[in-house]
């Protein structure tokens, strides 16, 4: 029964949900899915499968799944730009690189300061062109994920390049590892993941939240929300600020408040997630070996 795929704990969520639209498994197979992206153009999601070190497409009018991209240099977070280039992390490379639409693959940065990143990890991209990604150390940690090395940088970040010149600047860094990160509908606040509890004992496990100044610095940086199931990973907004986001339990859907409205239950833990479809309300959900999605009466934000 799809009615049991979801769990009310604030009457909000309510709607939110379709009770009778059931959370669907669209392909197995994965060892660690992440990174999906939509392309509207082309009905299509793209994923990274990391330990495998390839990319995935879903096609959603026919229904099948195929390689996008073997070897993908161990990606993980993907994301389209305003022009509807894929934007994508690399482990493997430890770099940020734009595929364009002749195929060509340019490199957007892979050093910060004459020194490598650790292994970039998501990825957005603001309305003004500038993008934003998050370094922690997944993809050198060990040889699962990418290429074990030592950090060069001896630090994890969230990292602004500029729209315009190209110059990458250090956006916030009082992180321990930081994960997923998301604008708001407005572009005025935004949340990003910490889940530096795999590293440091009783270390972080929560969302922040900051203010973009029209500079695009950031101020504040409170904790919007605890996971209170392993971690937050990767996570989207709809249009009304609602965050939808990952977590070792399900999707757990957050009021701009900060009240958890609700969840929807998979029966593996996620990773990250997008909205998809022709009305951007077709939730994709990489979990773990496997990729689900469930239809709701919400819209995301673009780009997905």
């Amino acid at each position: 029964m799809a009615d049991s795929d979801y769990d009310i704990l604030d009457e909000r969520f309510r709607r939110c949900i379709r009770r009778s639209a059931k959370v669907e498994r669209l392909y197995e197979g994965c060892r660690w899915a992440e990174g999906p992206v939509y392309f509207p153009v082309h009905r299509m999601l793209v994923w990274s499968d990391i330990p495998n070190d390839r990319m995935l497409r879903f096609d959603e009018t026919t229904g099948t799944v195929g390689v996008f991209r073997q070897p993908a240099g161990f990606t993980n977070g993907n994301t389209l730009d305003r022009q509807g280039r894929l934007v994508t992390c690399e482990h493997g490379a430890r770099r940020v690189t734009r595929t364009e639409h002749s195929g060509e693959i340019t490199v957007l940065a892979d050093r910060f300061e004459g020194k490598r990143f650790n292994s970039p990890n998501d990825v957005v991209v603001k309305s003004d062109g500038s993008i934003w990604f998050t370094d922690p150390t997944y993809g050198i940690d060990t040889d699962y994920e990418g290429h074990k090395a030592e950090s060069e940088l001896g630090a994890c970040h969230v990292y602004r390049i500029d729209g315009q010149t190209g110059a990458v600047r250090i956006a916030a860094g009082d992180f321990v590892r930081p994960n997923g990160l998301a604008f708001s509908p407005d572009e005025r606040r935004l949340y990003v993941a910490d889940t530096g509890g795999t590293h440091v004992p009783d270390g972080p496990r929560h969302l922040r939240v900051f203010d973009v100044r029209d500079d695009g610095t950031l101020a504040g940086g409170e904790v919007f929300a605890t996971c209170p199931a392993g971690f937050f990973d990767g996570f989207k907004l709809d249009t009304e600020g609602r965050l939808w986001t990952s977590t070792a339990d399900g999707v757990h859907c957050y009021a701009p408040d900060g009240t958890l409205l609700g969840r929807v239950r998979v029966p593996e833990p996620i990773a990250n997630l997008t909205f998809g479809g022709p009305r951007r309300n077709r939730l994709f959900i990489c979990a773990t070996t496997s990729l689900y999605s469930v239809l709701l009466p919400v819209n995301g934000i673009p780009p997905c």
